[in-house]
């Protein structure tokens, strides 16, 4: 067939992979990161100048790199908006992230439409901060001017994919972006434009929302641009997961996301009801505390990184000498405590050993995300496997204990670029569905992710006993929580 790019625009950079439309063999990469000023104080900017995505896009695409290429796939980071006025101009800077301006704005929203099960019965998740219903919500309470100039509503993916296509009169998103915005439902493929009005205080032009192997066009040039997605789509989608299969992914917070093939509405709002970028659901639930946990307690024992404490951990043995860390330190999400606080349990005189602290942090931070995998299993989604992601899970503690908490196989994928691989994988669907050497609805098969995968085995029994240890402790402290 050819040869097909994937451009994976994060917070931080633009990555771009050059893949054989065939196999998904990467044949080159770009990589350059967003010329970003630090805000006051560091940490990421809430508002981003989106020009800044496309000088870093064509930084990255330099020398050559997209010579030879049919058709580009785009991903960027989600919960960001871009709000445009009649004229396709940006109104202010996009607003990106977790933003938590928008706390308040979230707790209004949800008020406003009669509660959390209003809201999961809606759009298939419960406004947050940070997400774009939230976000506003924000803009009309705190810059009224901007928000009553705001004509067009663009997530970042979206953004690029106009630009990319030199700014045409048809503007599109797919089912993967918009399911996040919080005002478009999974269930019934359709926008919300009342609850926007909810939002932001009048209606906006939304983009037409197009199928997974659809094109959203072509360039000037020639070149073909597929529907694009939001990142954690692209990745999965780029991981090749399918049914059976769970992603557990390990940053300062956690989540637990799987495919399904029908969404799933959640009264109490745990569940957020994603679509993939193949057609079928992505339920999520996310946890506050994963590798926060694991920093917190390396702090604690004055050890300096968490390779140091996950050498510790391995000292102690499965159950932690009875030490349970319930690692609610930011409170918690996944059960709903957003004001606890953690809890360490079973201290005695021979419990008390830095070895034994080290490994509860482990297993507290593994059983929670048990938890939010149970979450799904409780709503009949199917987990055969699980993959884990982040850079936590290379640590040896991790890879020790995690299959048997999860009570499956566990697949460690080597690092690599699985968003931009994604996006380049779109690219090669709508690349042959348009050659007419595809199926609309099967997308091409490509090599899988290099992977460690790593068995329960015998360890099965222990694991669930050190699991039912977890959970008799989070029972007793916060009985019903789940």
């Amino acid at each position: 067939m050819g040869i097909v790019a994937g451009l994976d625009s994060s917070p931080d950079f633009t990555r771009i992979v050059v893949c054989d439309s065939d196999t998904g063999a990467v044949l080159r990469q770009g990589y350059a990161p967003h010329p970003l000023e630090s805000p006051e104080g560091g940490g990421r900017p809430a508002d981003v100048d989106p020009q800044a995505w496309l000088l870093s896009l064509g930084e990255a695409a330099g020398g050559g790199l997209l010579e030879g290429v049919q058709a580009i796939g785009v991903s960027a980071q989600a919960n960001s908006v871009v709000p445009l006025d009649a004229q396709g101009n940006t109104v202010r800077p996009a607003m990106v992230g977790g933003d938590k301006r928008s706390q308040v704005a979230a707790a209004d929203l949800i008020d406003a439409l009669g509660g959390r099960e209003a809201w999961a019965q809606a759009v298939g998740s419960v406004p947050q901060t940070g997400q774009p219903v939230t976000k506003l919500r924000w803009l009309a309470r705190t810059e009224p001017e901007a928000a009553a100039r705001t004509a067009v509503l663009l997530q970042a993916h979206d953004w690029l994919v106009w630009q990319l296509l030199g700014r045409p009169v048809r503007r599109t998103t797919d089912r993967g972006g918009a399911s996040g915005t919080g005002y478009w439902s999974a269930a019934t493929g359709g926008y919300r434009p009342d609850l926007v009005e909810l939002a932001l205080g009048h209606q906006a032009i939304l983009p037409e929302v197009i199928g997974p192997a659809d094109a959203a066009g072509t360039t000037p040039e020639g070149l073909l641009i597929s529907a694009g997605t939001g990142e954690t789509q692209a990745a999965a989608f780029g991981l090749g997961i399918g049914l059976g299969d769970a992603v557990v992914s390990l940053g300062a917070s956690g989540s637990v996301m799987a495919v399904h093939p029908e969404a799933l509405v959640d009264q109490y709002g745990m569940i957020t009801s994603l679509a993939d970028a193949t057609g079928m659901h992505l339920p999520v639930v996310t946890t506050l505390n994963a590798v926060r946990a694991l920093r917190g307690t390396a702090e604690l024992l004055g050890v300096p990184d968490l390779e140091s404490l996950s050498e510790l951990a391995m000292k102690s043995t499965p159950g932690s000498h009875g030490l349970v860390l319930l690692p609610y330190l930011e409170g918690e999400r996944t059960p709903n405590l957003p004001h606890t606080a953690g809890t360490l349990a079973g201290l005695r005189r021979e419990s008390m050993r830095p070895e034994h602290l080290a490994r509860a942090a482990f297993e507290g931070m593994l059983c929670g995300l048990a938890d939010a995998l149970d979450v799904l299993r409780g709503r009949g989604v199917d987990v055969r496997r699980v993959f884990l992601l982040g850079a936590a899970a290379e640590l040896p503690a991790v890879q020790a204990a995690a299959p048997a908490l999860f009570g499956t196989p566990v697949v460690v994928p080597q690092p690599a670029d699985y968003a931009a691989i994604g996006s380049a994988r779109q690219a090669a669907w709508a690349l042959g569905v348009s050659q007419g050497t595809l199926d609309p609805r099967t997308p091409p098969v490509w090599q899988g992710a290099v992977a460690q995968v790593l068995e329960p085995g015998e360890e099965l029994a222990v694991g669930q006993a050190v699991r039912q240890q977890y959970v008799s402790v989070r029972e007793q402290t916060h009985p019903g929580a789940l």
